[in-house]
C-alpha cells in the first residue's frame, strides 16, 4: 500500500506564491526569559495576527537565546523579529529589523487577549479561514511629516508598514481582504493603540429578520422556524416586545442597522452568500483581538548585541555635547570594526595567494618530471629507430658463421639474467613473534 504523503505543513495556492515573492516580509514572534501564561498566550495571538507569513508553530526552548533567532533569521529569509519579555515594571515588546536594524523597544501598558475580546463581544467570531491571507494595515492619527513633527514618529510608521506585505490596489483580490490591523497614535497619552478586526459584509436595505431568512441556508442554526407565527409578516415586520399601534413596526425601523456612510458597491465577488459584483453591501468591522497599548521607549541603530547610536529615548534626554560625544564613540567603534574586518580580509587573501603559489610550484615540479620522462622515452625511441635502420642497411651475409651469433645470444642471455638478479629486491626478513 502506498504511503500517504503529509502536506499539512506545506503552503498551497496564493500563500505559496506570496511566500515565493522576495518582497513579502516574514517574521518570528517569540518570548524570551521567564514569562507567565498570559504573555505566552499573547505571543500565540500575535502569531495569528501575522498569519500566514510567520512561523506559527515555532517552539521556543529555555536554552534558546535571542542571539540564536537573530543569527538564524536571515538564513530563513526572516525579515522581522518580535520578542516579548516580562520586566519588573511591565511587559515589553521589541521589534527588530533583520539583519541591520533598527530596533524599536515598546512598553506594553495594557493588553487584552483574543479570548477576552471574543467573550466580551456577542457578535465577534472567527472561523479560521480569514487567516489564509495577510491583513490590511491602517495607520491612523499619526501627524504628517513636517518641521514640528517629532522625528521618531515617521520611523515608527515605516517600521509598522514594513511588517506587512505592501498593498497594491491594481493587483489585490477583493476576496483576500478579510482582516484589518489598526495602528493609531494617541497624542494625548503618547501611546500607540494596536487593534485587530475582521471584515463583515452584509446585505443593505433589509431588516435583520429578512437577513436571517436570506442567510438561513448558510447559517449554522439552519432554516428559520416560522411555526409559531400566524403569518410571515409577523416575523418580517413585527418587532418582538415593541409592537406599534397597528401591531407592526414602522418602515424606518425595518431598515438595516448600517447607515449610508459605511456602504459600498462591490467591485468584484466577495466571500459570502449573494455577495456578487455590483451589489450594494454594508461593511462592518468586528474586533477579535488581541488589543495592546504600546509606549515607545527607545529606538536604537543595529540589532541586539550590535547596538549602535540611540536615535530616540523616552526617559533619557541628552544634551548636544553628550550626543556629539556618543556619536564620536560610536564612530571610533565602527572605525575599529572596519579596520579589523579589512585586516581579516587581507589575511584571508594572503593565505589564499600562498596556497595557490605552493600549489603552482608543486605543479611545476610535476611538469618537469613528466618532461624528463618524455625526453627519455623519445631518446629510447630514437635509438631503437637507428638500430632498426642499421639492421636494414647491414643485411646478414650468407658467409657469416652462425656460431658467433649463438655465442652472442648466449652472452646476451647471461647478461640479462645477471641484470635481473641485480634488479631483484632483497628477501624480506622473517619476523618471529615471541609469546608473552
Amino acid at each position: 500500500m502506498a504511503r500517504k504523503r503529509k502536506n499539512r505543513t506545506h503552503l498551497k495556492g496564493d500563500a505559496q506564491r506570496e511566500a515565493a515573492t522576495p518582497g513579502v516580509p516574514k517574521s518570528f514572534i517569540i518570548k524570551h526569559g521567564q514569562v507567565g501564561a498570559s504573555i505566552s498566550q499573547l505571543v500565540r495571538d500575535m502569531r495569528k495576527v501575522m498569519e500566514p507569513h510567520t512561523a506559527s508553530r515555532l517552539k521556543e526552548r529555555n536554552r534558546n537565546k535571542l542571539k540564536d533567532y537573530i543569527t538564524m533569521g536571515p538564513a530563513l529569509q526572516v525579515t522581522h523579529l518580535l520578542a516579548f519579555r516580562l520586566t519588573p515594571i511591565a511587559p515589553s515588546l521589541r521589534i527588530v529589523r533583520l539583519s541591520d536594524g533598527p530596533t524599536l523597544s515598546f512598553r506594553v501598558e495594557r493588553y487584552s487577549l483574543m479570548k477576552d475580546i471574543l467573550k466580551s463581544s456577542r457578535k465577534a467570531k472567527s472561523i479560521g479561514m480569514e487567516y489564509l491571507t495577510p491583513p490590511l494595515l491602517v495607520l491612523a492619527s499619526f501627524p504628517q511629516p513636517g518641521p514640528g513633527t517629532p522625528p521618531h514618529l515617521p520611523l515608527v510608521m515605516k517600521s509598522f508598514q514594513s511588517l506587512f506585505p505592501p498593498l497594491s490596489p491594481h493587483t489585490i483580490s477583493l476576496s483576500s481582504a478579510r482582516r484589518v490591523v489598526l495602528v493609531s497614535y494617541n497624542a494625548d497619552r503618547g501611546t500607540i493603540d494596536f487593534r485587530h478586526y475582521l471584515i463583515r459584509v452584509k446585505a443593505y436595505g433589509v431588516s435583520k429578520r429578512v437577513r436571517r431568512v436570506l442567510d438561513g441556508a448558510t447559517s449554522t442554526k439552519g432554516v428559520v422556524n416560522l411555526g409559531s407565527e400566524k403569518d410571515v409578516a409577523d416575523f418580517l415586520l413585527r418587532r418582538r416586545g415593541e409592537p406599534g399601534p397597528d401591531g407592526y413596526e414602522s418602515a424606518s425601523s425595518a431598515e438595516s442597522e448600517a447607515g449610508d456612510h459605511n456602504t459600498v458597491d462591490l467591485a468584484s465577488d466577495y466571500v459570502g452568500r449573494n455577495n456578487k459584483k455590483g451589489q450594494k453591501r454594508a461593511v462592518r468591522l468586528d474586533e477579535v483581538g488581541p488589543r495592546m497599548e504600546l509606549r515607545l521607549v527607545k529606538i536604537t541603530e543595529g540589532i541586539p548585541g550590535k547596538e549602535g547610536n540611540v536615535i530616540y529615548h523616552e526617559f533619557v534626554k541628552k544634551s548636544k555635547k553628550e550626543i556629539a560625544d556618543q556619536k564620536a564613540v560610536m564612530a571610533a567603534k565602527e572605525k575599529l570594526r572596519k579596520e579589523r574586518r579589512e585586516e581579516q580580509e587581507r589575511n584571508v587573501a594572503r593565505k589564499k595567494a600562498e596556497k595557490a603559489k605552493s600549489g603552482k610550484k608543486g605543479g611545476d615540479d610535476e611538469d618537469e618530471d613528466e618532461d624528463e620522462e618524455m625526453e627519455d622515452i623519445s631518446d629510447a625511441e630514437a635509438a631503437s629507430d637507428d638500430e632498426e635502420a642499421a639492421d636494414d642497411e647491414d643485411d646478414w651475409d650468407d658467409e657469416e658463421e652462425i656460431t658467433d651469433g649463438e655465442d652472442d645470444e648466449e652472452e646476451q642471455s647471461a647478461d640479462e639474467s645477471s641484470e635481473s638478479e641485480d634488479e631483484a629486491p632483497p628477501p624480506k626478513k622473517v619476523k618471529f613473534h615471541k609469546k608473552r
